[in-house]
């Protein structure tokens, strides 16, 4: 009898990145950092991320994990409810780049 392997992860040539929902998520981030007057090395800081790294959240450059938005929400002294509402807000608003995919 043979053993069928299993293959992790996603299929090749696939990708979760959101782009908007990054750029959105970031633009939150950094509206909610400002209000709060953290600069963002502090953030990062209190987030346990590198400096650069936060820049590239707040760019929406990168698309946090689970358990970085967590963090993120917990450095902001808030829920991760209002961190996402905040983002959600920002979906589809000026400055927050679309891209086109594929299928456009």
């Amino acid at each position: 009898m043979q053993k069928r392997t299993v293959q992790r992860g996603r299929p090749a040539g696939t990708t979760t990145f959101d782009a908007e929902l990054a750029q959105a998520f970031g633009a939150a981030v950094r509206a909610l950092r400002m209000e709060r007057g953290i600069a963002q090395e502090t953030l990062a800081n209190l987030a346990g991320v590198e400096r650069s790294h936060m820049g590239k959240v707040e760019r929406g450059e990168h698309q946090p994990t689970l358990s970085l938005i967590f963090k993120i929400a917990g450095a902001l002294e808030c829920s991760t409810t209002v961190l996402m509402a905040e983002a959600e807000d920002r979906l589809g608003q000026p400055g927050i780049i679309l891209t086109k995919t594929e299928d456009q």
